[in-house]
């Protein structure tokens, strides 16, 4: 990555794109302690820019704390702290233990209770993160905010558009569809032009960060070892009710230990084994404690409808005509076309060009331009009806 500590003599602005020296542009730093946001506070230190490092201390669940390849816990505190101190710029920890229960935490317990598979950390992204951390950021009197995240942030003819990360492997556009035009505006993102994570490592060894071979966390960072079901069982006691497994035309085939532990498209540990084809969780019914399963066919759905839609593209949403566009309704799978159909202010239709299968309410749909990178927004699938 190159360093550029003037202001760039074509443009008038500087690397952050503000019109005055590095030196004079304060920069708050949201700092996971993980290798990524690391090296983004290194970097801008580096270019000369007034940094403040923040980490956020989300939870402390025992266990989920000493647990390795989880984000905010308490090592990843410590490493942060030894960042700044490396680097030399002030590095602060902020207490948002009750906003994230709040905001991420009980919405997550409910969705789960209400049968769908939810997506924390988009929520996290969204109301933690770019919404309470970002008006800290303000209160500091910061000119923008940086984070590690992979995704890009381009000037478009009608100002700040968002952008997938030039590595498709590292992008995380998906997690991140539901920030506003407003947070675009005072975040950036240094690290979405780079090539590979291995080139983020190699700066990580290069300003001699302790965190240059952390691994990536992998799970949820308050659910320790991916066990999804013990800690909803603990935020909600009866969540894990007994009730029946029943087939598409309500025949008892079998008994579960609870809706929470099943989730759309699982075929394994139904322990309804030996009657013929195999089967498929198609539906959850947690009001009437029933998983619904049937064949991979009826896994499969063309239409699927979104609400809460947030929309960063030019036109104005509601009242937009149908308009062909890209989706990714998984983070592991990559965009494919759709026909959006807004329906109201914030709802919409998907029209996918060829099924998928196992699509899920509670998840995100990411909407993306057809002809660039750029993300237009997204919104969360709604059940059928």
């Amino acid at each position: 990555m190159t360093v550029t500590t003037k202001i760039a003599p074509e443009t008038g602005l500087n690397s952050l794109g503000f019109a005055k020296p590095p030196a004079e542009t304060r920069v708050v730093v949201a700092m996971s302690g993980g290798v990524d946001s690391s090296v983004v506070a290194a970097y801008l230190a580096e270019q000369g820019y007034d940094v403040i490092g923040v980490t956020l201390q989300l939870y402390d669940h025992g266990a989920a704390l000493a647990k390795k390849g989880a984000c905010c816990a308490g090592q990843d505190i410590h490493d942060a702290r030894r960042v700044a101190e490396r680097i030399g710029f002030p590095h602060y920890v902020l207490d948002y233990e009750n906003k994230f229960k709040e905001s991420v935490i009980d919405e997550f317990a409910d969705a789960y209770l209400a049968g769908a598979t939810p997506v924390p950390c988009i929520r996290c992204n969204e109301r933690v993160k770019f919404r309470d951390l970002l008006e800290t950021a303000r209160d500091l009197d910061a000119d923008c905010m940086a984070t590690g995240h992979y995704i890009q942030r381009k000037m478009g003819a009608n100002g700040a558009e968002l952008h997938m990360a030039s590595d498709p492997n590292r992008d995380q556009s998906y997690f991140l569809f539901s920030t506003t035009q407003e947070q675009l505006d005072f975040l950036r993102f240094p690290l979405g032009h780079l090539a590979s994570k291995a080139e983020t490592r190699a700066m990580a060894a290069r300003y001699g960060l302790s965190v240059a071979d952390k691994p990536d966390s992998q799970d949820i960072c308050f659910v320790p070892n991916g066990n999804y079901a013990a800690v909803i069982e603990k935020l909600r006691p009866g969540a894990a009710d007994p009730g029946e497994i029943v087939d598409m035309d309500g025949n008892v085939l079998g008994t579960h230990n609870g809706v929470i532990h099943y989730t759309i498209g699982q075929r394994r540990g139904l322990g309804i084994g030996g009657l013929g084809d195999p089967l498929y969780v198609v539906k959850l019914d947690p009001e009437a404690r029933r998983v619904i399963v049937g064949p991979r066919e009826a896994l499969s759905t063309r239409t699927v409808p979104v609400g809460e839609v947030n929309w960063i593209g030019d036109e104005n949403f509601d009242g937009m005509a149908p308009r062909e566009i890209l989706v990714r309704i998984r983070s592991t799978r990559p965009p494919r076309s759709a026909i959006l159909r807004p329906t109201g202010p914030r709802s919409a239709e998907v029209d996918l060009m060829d099924p998928e299968e196992g699509v899920s309410p509670g998840q995100a749909c990411v909407f993306y331009d057809t002809g660039s990178t750029r993300v237009l927004g997204g919104g969360w699938i709604q059940p059928r009806r």
